[in-house]
């Protein structure tokens, strides 16, 4: 096949979740197609939970996602309560961040070490990589188990807590525990620096791609948005209430793709962490700033296959922020606590920043407390679109560097967004 001609397609992109594909036709010079698809079947979870009494609901659906099940259950959980006129405490509430903080070293730690390094090293997995770079491959292993172990503490298991409830806790972890993970957390600044030592050697593997695009992200006044907040857009001068997330994400249906699309102000829009280090970066954390800076990070950056970086920067944020909250809470001490929830009839949204973007959840309930309506909008169907427009621009740019290039280019463009696809198709 001639150099002016190529047909890339890829059935089932790797070191992804779910199943997306890649099909780029060239003829002669002419770009006759370039598209990103997804062919999962949908789940039908807002189905699912009509019907269920809102204090099951939660439950139900963390089983979107194995890896960002405790933002599920925090997006719910936060609809729910806002529907029902339930108040959170501060000690609840300081829980829920350092879960969340857990949850967001444990997604980006995995996708940093086991799906994009392989890229940056020119093998097909990290399995290589054991021989290679042992001492890596077991420093990414000790991050990701501390995140995990935390998990387990806090929420009562790695994936899917069984802990948190609407309004409060079913069970308190000890002060000793806490005690114990805060310094593990402290400690593991140094890990993070190390690797981020690792990542800065190799960021010559990124291909040298922009694309200025619309970035969305909560946006809290106290700290770097995850938990709680309004929605902030890049094009936008100020932020909008989480009551206007269908204004704002106008979700639409197209032919090549079983996940739903979305769109703001542009015709695609990006969330994730390089959208939320975009949008909040002047509230990280001070060993956050400092590793944007050691590792070339600075706001506004355009290329999406930074988003990688973005992460790591977040994982320094998390870090800190969670010792911080951890300090927090055993000042004031643990203390059990009470809730009593009232069913009533409403209807709420609410969201919070999964690993790979904001997430929105609405909820309706009906005066005996079941849900009658459900919606939910997933930070990979968000970025659909703005995959596809990636493509369309990358495509023409590095189509001379012929087909094997390009491919990789392509396939390490998806896996940037670390995208939950069969999430997406909810």
């Amino acid at each position: 096949m001639s150099q002016n001609s190529m047909h890339i397609d890829v059935h089932h992109v790797t070191r992804v979740e779910g199943h997306g594909n890649i099909h780029v036709d060239i003829e002669n010079g002419s770009i006759n197609k370039i598209e990103w698809q997804v062919p999962e079947a949908p789940r039908f979870f807002e189905a699912m939970v009509v019907g269920r009494h809102f204090s099951e609901v939660a439950t139900i659906v963390s089983r979107i996602c194995g890896i960002c099940s405790i933002s599920h259950t925090f997006s719910s959980l936060k609809a729910t309560e806002t529907a029902l006129g339930v108040h959170l405490s501060e000690q609840a509430a300081g829980l829920r961040r350092m879960l969340l903080c857990a949850e967001h070293l444990q997604s980006h730690i995995l996708h940093i070490g086991y799906l994009a390094a392989p890229d940056l090293l020119n093998v097909g997995s990290v399995i290589p990589l054991v021989a290679t770079h042992k001492d890596v491959v077991l420093l990414v292993v000790k991050l990701h188990r501390l995140a995990n172990e935390t998990c387990d503490i806090i929420g009562g298991r790695t994936t899917h807590p069984i802990r948190t409830t609407v309004g409060g806790w079913t069970m308190l972890p000890k002060p000793q525990e806490i005690e114990a993970l805060k310094k593990r957390w402290v400690e593991a600044m140094a890990d993070l620096r190390t690797l981020a030592g690792v990542l800065k050697s190799l960021a010559h593997g990124f291909p040298n791609f922009t694309r200025e695009t619309e970035y969305l992200s909560l946006q809290e006044q106290m700290e770097y948005g995850i938990y709680d907040g309004q929605i902030k857009s890049s094009d936008a001068k100020k932020p909008l209430p989480l009551a206007d997330y269908r204004r704002v994400t106008n979700e639409y249906v197209v032919a090549q793709s079983t996940a739903k699309w979305a769109k703001f102000n542009r015709e695609s829009y990006m969330v994730g962490a390089l959208a939320r280090f975009n949008n909040n970066h002047a509230q990280l954390s001070p060993a956050a700033k400092a590793a944007a800076v050691g590792i070339g990070l600075a706001a506004p950056c355009h290329n999406p296959y930074m988003n990688t970086v973005a992460q790591l920067v977040e994982c320094f944020n998390a870090c800190e922020r969670f010792a911080a909250h951890a300090e927090g809470l055993l000042d004031k001490g643990i203390n059990e606590e009470k809730v009593t929830v009232t069913p009533r009839e409403g209807q709420s949204a609410n969201a919070v920043e999964a690993p790979r973007g904001i997430l929105f959840h609405d909820y309706t309930y009906d005066k005996k407390g079941l849900c009658v309506k459900a919606n939910c909008i997933i930070p990979t169907n968000q970025n659909h679109a703005n995959i596809q427009k990636e493509m369309e621009k990358l495509v023409p740019e590095f189509k001379d560097q012929g087909k094997d290039r390009l491919q990789l280019m392509l396939e390490m463009l998806v896996r940037a967004y670390d995208p939950c696809i069969s999430c997406s198709t909810h």
